[in-house]
């Protein structure tokens, strides 16, 4: 909590608020400023307007799930950090007719909360752990209900006490159907999650509830369900989709924003929906309950990204005129033309939400998607408002990032490397897209530094067309990629493939996908590899992850006899996996060979992590298989979409990618060589570059890692159950809680219904990681060193006649005599001998005391609102790397760094020189916001 302490500094220097302080109505902006900003210290996802007694207020939601009262003249009217979890949604109204707007909350906790207009908590509602999700208020024959639903499948209606008067089980209506079967686990047809719970007001001052349920977030739009309130049944079922009649079909994805709208002013109400999704796929979809139609628009001409199109209608020279937000654009319609935008409004950064004050015309932004603080009012009145919206540059964190960045690159200028430094290993940059004014400064690198090393990357939209009539598996015979053409002959794509190598150290690129792992004839494949002549090949395969019996064909058919061949060639199989892939899909038969070590320096695990919500678990599994000596190396990716831990709420169009920096630093610093990355800003991320070549950034080998926790959690075969939920992203209606009341696991809550949920108190992920809930945990703190996840080491559980050494045998000497193994399989823990279980909800106490306890021997430990690093860069010198672990919520901190039977000589920031006083046996270092700092601890005596 240390983090909410520091905003009143932030806010004092940043406030760039232009206002009259004479009343906190809507109406006080000044009449030449047609954009204000608020700072208000922390990144807000969510805004909204309350009224209290005729005054209006914006209610903002930050990351962290604190609810702020905010004046319109700039003023923090209240502060609550309620549980500490994020809140999914917040609605406004007057429960009690006081003229004071009640504030509603469903919270990732399960709860839903209930403030009033001072911010004081009056009321909490909770049935169960799954996720709230959605929450109203309706009103029926004069008396108020709160109306909330969530991933338990159920709509609750409370009374304005938060006292449960009935529920609503969706099985009893829904008409969702589930279409695919994952692992073992087929999801249930005719039931629903609720994406959105709204009401619709008619004409003769009745009330309508309209729920938007669906039962996938990434693949399933849902469907638009009509109750008079307090009845079980919906009177209408309205799917979301594209009239049959209609030329020309859309692709229709998921819903992440909705609205009821009076757009022609005739007193019946619109449905408006805005898309979360690839910015290809951008609709903004408008449903007339009175019509009972859906009319369609697309956004277009947005760069590559993802969002959500949030809309509201607007009055300009007195039309009504639609206004939707999406990526870092406005795109302004006229009602009837849906298809051409009357203008496109270009800024530079995109925005979390979008509100329209009812009691005027002022458009409300939340903070920029980059981790940025300030709340924007558009007055929308204002002749100036879309001039300053398209050289909108917030200030506050975003001005803190950028300062703290320039910083940072000045004394990287100025930097040299140590002579006592030992060689980094190097580094490959598989897909860095470089623009021509980088031209220079990616040459320079490439000719006075060893690394890093900048592949070139090839993305071939057409592949090879060849007979696979022998092909004995039927899902590989007939599978097909959407996003390629397949017109190649061999010889065609072994052309177009190896021309690459030109001039070139070597190259990378798609050699098939978990969609068709064969995209190229094997042998097509081995010629290419042949023809490098030794230079680097990096033969990239995403979305690998497979437990199905299709996997055994897969591994024996194509991926082992490839990886035999090309060892020893300069070649690496770079697998991109997704979900529990390298915590425990790869302890499963298929992946034996692999995990033996027999092609240690071929495979190279690396993860492909959008939708997930477990990066602190495959974070300890990958630096765990590379620890174990199962594979030499590990990768990372960064792509917008890695903040998609949700796809209904996809906000990943970030312009600003220092949260890659960062979780790229932080990896890069434990180890990892194969870079495979979207830099959205190369400019800006090209720091990066130079921070590897002039080696500030080390880069260690896994015998040089002194930040490993002693203490390892081994895997067995994997338990069915904990595989399917870590592989069952999408679907989100898997919550049972009878079963998760009855089988605790120790690894669990991974599944599509339980976005931003907390962990339970019994998980790898709390009390060995750190971390509180399943969301973008990144930069996990592991404040008593990293837990690996490693193959098992002795006993019965072990796998027979490896390759690999033992883990002792690979790690640095330190660790020889002080490892300690617990084994699971997931779900429980096991004995070395097999013969005994012990239950996840009670020997994980035993676990994290040994944790605890193991993390003293460590010469170094950090604690703080930081993610870490501590290698050997030789006898006399450490290098302990700290970041701020606020992924896309970055805050200055505070690392507390202590110090366990080492003796300290001098401890230094390489890079501002900046020198620091042990006392009592630690020193805290401050963190500057959305920033890092690699600090040199010179030792008395050689460790």
């Amino acid at each position: 909590m240390n983090k909410i302490l520091k905003k009143s500094l932030l806010i004092a220097v940043t406030l760039l608020v232009s206002f009259n302080c004479s009343s906190n109505k809507p109406n006080t902006m000044k009449d030449d400023k047609a954009i204000v900003s608020i700072e208000t210290g922390l990144t807000i996802l969510k805004v909204r307007t309350a009224i209290n007694k005729g005054s209006s207020y914006i209610v903002a939601n930050s990351y962290e799930g604190t609810l702020l009262g905010v004046s319109f003249d700039g003023k923090i009217l209240w502060k609550n950090a309620l549980s500490g979890f994020m809140n999914h949604d917040v609605w406004i109204r007057d429960l009690d007719n006081d003229g004071k707007d009640e504030i509603l909350a469903a919270n990732a906790d399960g709860n839903i909360y209930c403030l009033n207009a001072e911010g004081k908590l009056l009321w909490s509602f909770k049935k169960n752990d799954a996720p709230m999700f959605a929450v109203t208020a309706i009103k029926k024959d004069n008396k108020m209900y709160v109306v909330a639903g969530g991933f338990d499948k159920k709509i609750y209606y409370l009374d304005t006490k938060g006292k449960e008067v009935k529920e609503i089980e969706t099985s009893t209506f829904s008409i969702e159907k589930s279409y695919k079967k994952v692992g073992q686990k087929r999801a249930p047809n005719n039931v629903s999650m609720t994406n959105f719970i709204r009401v619709v007001e008619n004409k003769d001052q009745t009330e309508t509830l309209v729920v938007l349920g669906t039962n996938n977030h990434m693949q399933n739009v849902g469907t638009l369900y009509f109750f008079n309130p307090l009845e079980n049944l919906p009177f209408k079922k309205k799917p979301i989709q594209q009239d049959k009649s209609v030329k020309g079909k859309l692709r229709i994805r998921p819903i992440g924003d909705l609205k009821i709208v009076d757009y022609d002013n005739d007193g019946e109400k619109e449905i408006l929906l805005g898309a979360s999704a690839h910015v290809n796929d951008l609709l903004v979809t408008l449903y007339s309950i009175k019509e009972d139609t859906f009319t369609f628009h697309k956004l277009d001409k947005i760069s590559f990204g993802y969002d959500i199109a949030h809309s509201e209608v607007i009055k300009q020279n007195g039309k009504d005129i639609l206004l939707s937000r999406a990526g870092s654009q406005i795109h302004l319609y006229e009602k009837g033309n849906y298809k051409t935008s009357v203008e496109r409004l270009v800024s530079t950064y995109a925005y979390n939400d979008l509100w329209k004050d009812p009691t005027t015309n002022n458009i409300i932004l939340a903070s920029s998607q980059s981790g940025g603080s300030q709340i924007h009012i558009i007055n929308t009145e204002n002749k100036n408002w879309k001039k300053e919206f398209k050289n909108l540059h917030p200030l506050g964190k975003i001005a803190s990032i950028l300062a703290n960045t320039k910083s940072i690159r000045n004394n990287l200028d100025q930097f040299q490397k140590p002579d006592y430094q030992e060689k980094s290993q190097p580094v490959y940059f598989m897909t860095e897209k470089v623009p021509d004014n980088l031209i220079g400064l990616k040459n320079k690198i490439s000719k006075n530094y060893e690394s890093p090393v900048f592949l070139n990357s090839l993305h071939m939209r057409e592949v090879e067309n060849w007979d696979r009539s022998q092909v004995t598996n039927e899902k590989y015979k007939n599978s097909r990629d959407r996003r390629k053409k397949y017109t190649l002959t061999s010889d065609e794509a072994l052309t177009q493939i190896t021309n690459q190598f030109k001039g070139e150290p070597g190259i990378a690129y798609w050699a098939g996908h978990g969609n068709d792992p064969y995209m190229f004839h094997i042998n097509t494949t081995k010629k290419v590899v042949d023809m490098a002549n030794g230079k680097k090949t990096v033969l990239i395969y995403p979305e690998m992850e497979d437990h199905s019996d299709n996997l055994n064909f897969l591994v024996d058919d194509l991926v082992y006899p490839l990886a035999k061949y090309v060892q020893g060639k300069n070649t690496n199989i770079f697998l991109r996996s997704k979900h529990v892939s390298w915590l425990g899909s790869n302890y499963n038969k298929p992946w034996s060979r692999l995990m033996s070590g027999e092609f240690a320096d071929v495979f190279v695990p690396s993860m492909e992590e959008t939708t997930d919500k477990s990066m602190e678990l495959s974070l300890a599994g990958r630096t765990g298989m590379w620890a174990s000596g199962a594979v030499n190396s590990w990768g990372t990716r960064s792509v917008p979409d890695n903040t998609a831990f949700d796809r209904s709420r996809q906000l990943g169009y970030q312009r600003l990618p220092n949260h890659f920096l960062r979780m790229l630093i932080f990896h890069t610093s434990y180890g990892a060589q194969y870079i495979n990355n979207f830099a959205v800003d190369q400019d800006y991320l090209s720091v990066y570059w130079e921070l590897i070549a002039k080696g500030a950034l080390y880069v260690p080998k896994r015998n040089e890692i002194l930040s490993f926790s002693p203490v390892h959690v081994s895997m067995k075969e994997p338990d069915h159950h904990y595989i399917d939920e870590g592989s069952n992203v999408k679907w989100s209606i898997f919550y049972d809680e009878e079963f998760e009341n009855n089988n605790p696991y120790a690894i669990s809550r991974l599944s599509g219904s339980w976005p931003g949920a907390a962990v339970t108190e019994w998980d790898f992920s709390r009390y060995a990681a750190g971390v509180k809930e399943r969301r973008l945990n990144f930069l996990a703190p592991y404040e008593n060193g990293l837990v690996l996840i490693t193959p098992p080491q002795k006993g019965v559980f072990a796998q027979k006649n490896v390759v690999r050494k033992s883990l002792s045998e690979n790690l640095h000497p330190f660790y020889k005599n002080i490892l300690k193994e617990y084994i699971t399989d997931g779900h429980n823990y096991y004995s070395a001998d097999g013969k005994e279980t012990y239950k996840a909800n009670e020997y994980y106490k035993i676990i994290e005391k040994e944790i605890k306890e193991s993390a003293k021997k460590l010469p170094v430990t950090v604690s703080g609102d930081v993610a870490w690093v501590v290698a050997q860069t030789s006898p006399k010198h450490l290098r302990l790397t700290i970041l701020d672990n606020g992924y896309i919520n970055p805050e200055e901190s505070t690392a507390i760094v202590s110090f366990n039977n080492i003796k300290i000589k001098k401890i230094t920031d390489i890079l501002s020189e900046e020198a620091f006083k042990v006392e009592n046996s630690s020193v805290k270092i401050n963190i500057p916001l959305g920033a890092f700092r690699f600090i040199d601890i010179e030792l008395e005596k050689a460790f």
